[in-house]
């Protein structure tokens, strides 16, 4: 039985998203129609789908002002259409969505412009159905829809991640993500069977599983699924390590969407299980999620650090921000749960400001990242060094992301953070005393968190873009195009209005957790001022702030130039007696991660090779080794690999063998079946 909801024949905001999903199908197989024109895909088919993005988190802006919205569409199996809403929730995720893809598709569309003309098809063709799966698992309201879209979401990734399928190391990668990806498929499905209650409610949309009363087992037992489904997607610990392996392997372009909006659709359906369709809650889900977020966050942010590839670093940098985001979702419970709403809405808040924010840097460090890589054709940072005297556009806008990420005021990452700190600090006790213990020590673990990711960011952009080229080859690389600019450019933009306009994205934020928690986030520090609780314990005005920055700037320039000028004598600095400086003196990746290799050395396998002391050339390496994977995955894969030889052997090519096999079964099922 299905709800007879008949289709809305208005233009309603969720209609004009499922036009979109719709234009963007259309481009997905013009991209194949017109595969031997290159310059048709990248010049309009590929724009055009970055103009449906734009649509899209224009269509999101709408969802939160006006009331919820909901269609059936007459597609799928018989007695299983598709059912289709869109409610605040939905609504804040597709803005996410839209603003991140708009300015990484517009920069694809000049990133790829190099690209073979059937390589370029295919990708444009899983591009845009990436696209829209992600849209569609935002806008399903029953779990056949979800289900289909996520698979759909999955398996296009999947050849996006494998668009360079002829190294073999990118087979590997796409295979383990695909893998990862189904496992959680599989716990996202018996989580929807376990809602359903077996097939005790009739109607498998979320509107029946809402209305449903599940005991409080059954309904610990579907959060556990979910948390497993949604974990392996989001990059937790320890169902991360498919990220650090495909985030590399893919194409800047499809790397930043991964990271940047593909993680935030497990975070929207944790929040939707979570808080949505489970309805009530049990105490000890906040401290899971919590505890699980801090680890995921130390570990991402320490493997970070030890990073000499710059998108593997950036890619254990996105597990330390999901795991920031994991650590508010859980905060958020255990205030809910404790009766106390507004600090769980303040909790939720700071979490959702930080996806968005997420989305912004990570994407915009991500295609920054790949415009380095174009330009210099290597992504080791190591032979880096000195790109931005040559890249002087593509270093500015990503320094801008490296310092969002970084949390430095007055850039979007900081107020995020800086919200989130204010849920822990400000908490009142709890009614379970051990609580009030945890608390601060999971304080001090994302502050230990945001102080390493600074660390990172100072290691990223210092090696890449500044000192000397450490390769002579850098002297040929060259700026961007135009369309690859002002993607970044928009990228930039978001990071820069989101970080100085905090109250008024604490106001689109507003109707989602009114929708969730039942309260929301109140701030007495109107429209210049952020006081999430009380002004006179705790504020900040980031317009102000950057005023204040840019005229200290200003001030210290006009001295420099009207004081000192024609005073400055210049010549070269001490060298310690060494006349020859070159750029094998300065500070290597490998040497800024050493601290941190050394301190955490626990929590990896570190393999180190060091040159003879007499080498004229001497190089060295240090490589760190996931222990999580040497430990969980590598015996379970050394299994398989056994039984698949073991199976193979039954394999003998002989035609006398096969029979007997056949022969075997048959006097078996004779013997032991009735």
């Amino acid at each position: 039985m299905t709800d007879a909801i008949p289709v809305d024949p208005g233009f309603t905001p969720l209609a004009g998203a499922w036009w979109i999903v719709l234009l963007w199908l259309v481009l997905a197989f013009a991209g194949l129609i017109f595969q031997r024109r290159p310059h048709l895909i990248t010049h309009l088919i590929i724009p055009l789908g970055a103009l449906g993005a734009l649509g899209m988190a224009l269509i999101g802006a709408a969802g939160l002002v006006e009331p919820v919205s909901r269609f059936v569409l007459p597609i799928g199996l018989p007695d299983l259409p598709f059912h289709l809403r869109l409610d605040a929730l939905s609504a804040f995720f597709l803005i996410l969505l839209g603003g991140a893809a708009f300015g990484v598709t517009l920069y694809a569309s000049g990133y790829l412009r190099h690209m073979e003309r059937g390589a370029l098809a295919l990708l444009s063709l899983w591009y845009h159905l990436f696209l829209a799966g992600m849209v569609m698992v935002m806008l399903a309201d029953d779990a056949y829809a979800f289900m289909v879209a996520w698979e759909l979401m999955a398996l296009s990734s999947y050849f996006l991640v494998t668009t360079d399928h002829d190294i073999p190391d990118i087979r590997r990668a796409g295979f383990l993500y695909l893998l990862i990806a189904h496992v959680g498929a599989v716990s996202l499905l018996l989580c929807f069977g376990v809602l359903q209650g077996g097939g005790q409610i009739e109607s498998y949309s979320f509107d029946a599983i809402r209305a449903a009363e599940p005991a409080p087992f059954w309904s610990s037992v579907a959060f556990l699924l979910a948390l497993f489904g949604f974990g392996a997607k989001a990059g937790l610990v320890p169902l991360h390590v498919w990220l650090p392996e495909a985030h590399p392997a893919a194409p800047s372009p499809v790397s930043a969407l991964m990271s940047g909006v593909m993680l935030k659709t497990a975070i929207y359906g944790l929040l939707r299980v979570s808080f949505d369709l489970l309805g009530t809650q049990a105490s000890w889900w906040g401290i899971l999620v919590l505890g699980l977020g801090l680890i995921t966050a130390v570990y991402g942010v320490i493997f970070a650090a030890v990073q000499s590839d710059m998108k593997r670093l950036l890619a254990w940098s996105s597990i330390e921000n999901i795991g920031v985001i994991l650590v508010g979702i859980g905060l958020a419970m255990i205030f809910h749960t404790d009766g106390k709403g507004g600090l769980a809405a303040l909790a939720l808040t700071a979490t959702l400001y930080h996806a968005i924010n997420h989305a912004f840097f990570k994407g915009l460090l991500f295609i920054g990242t790949g415009a380095v890589l174009h330009a210099t054709g290597t992504r080791l940072m190591g032979e880096l060094g000195g790109v931005m005297r040559f890249m002087p556009w593509t270093a500015w806008l990503t320094l801008i992301g490296a310092l969002a990420i970084a949390g430095l005021p007055p850039l979007n990452g900081f107020v995020s953070e800086w919200l989130l700190l204010q849920a822990f600090l400000l908490s009142p006790g709890l009614s379970q005393p051990y609580l009030n213990m945890v608390i601060p020590v999971a304080a001090a673990s994302i502050a230990l968190a945001a102080a390493l990711a600074a660390y990172v960011m100072v290691k990223f952009f210092g090696v890449v873009f500044l000192g000397q080229p450490r390769d002579p080859n850098l002297k040929n690389a060259h700026e961007v195009c135009w369309p690859q600019r002002l993607g970044m450019i928009w990228l930039a933009l978001g990071c820069i209005l989101l970080g100085l306009m905090p109250a008024q994205v604490i106001g689109w934020i507003a109707p989602v957790v009114q929708q969730l928690i039942g309260q929301t986030l109140h701030n007495d520090g109107g429209w210049l001022m952020l006081a999430p609780v009380d002004a006179n314990r705790a504020s900040y005005a980031p317009l102000i702030f950057f005023l204040v920055v840019l005229a200290v700037l200003l001030l210290t320039f006009l001295a420099v130039r009207k004081l000192y000028h024609g005073r400055i004598r210049r010549s070269d600095p001490w060298d310690c007696g060494y006349p020859e400086q070159d750029a094998r003196m300065q500070d290597s990746a490998e040497g800024f991660g050493q601290p941190i290799r050394q301190i955490f050395e626990s929590f990896m396998r570190v393999e180190r090779e060091t040159p003879d002391p007499f080498d004229r050339h001497p190089k060295y390496r240090g490589d760190s080794r996931d222990n999580i994977w040497l430990l969980c995955y590598a015996p379970i894969a050394r299994l398989a690999a056994w039984l698949s030889d073991q199976t193979g052997r039954l394999q003998h090519g002989r035609i006398q063998w096969y029979l007997v096999y056949s022969f075997a079964t048959l006097i078996f099922l004779l013997v032991f079946t009735r």
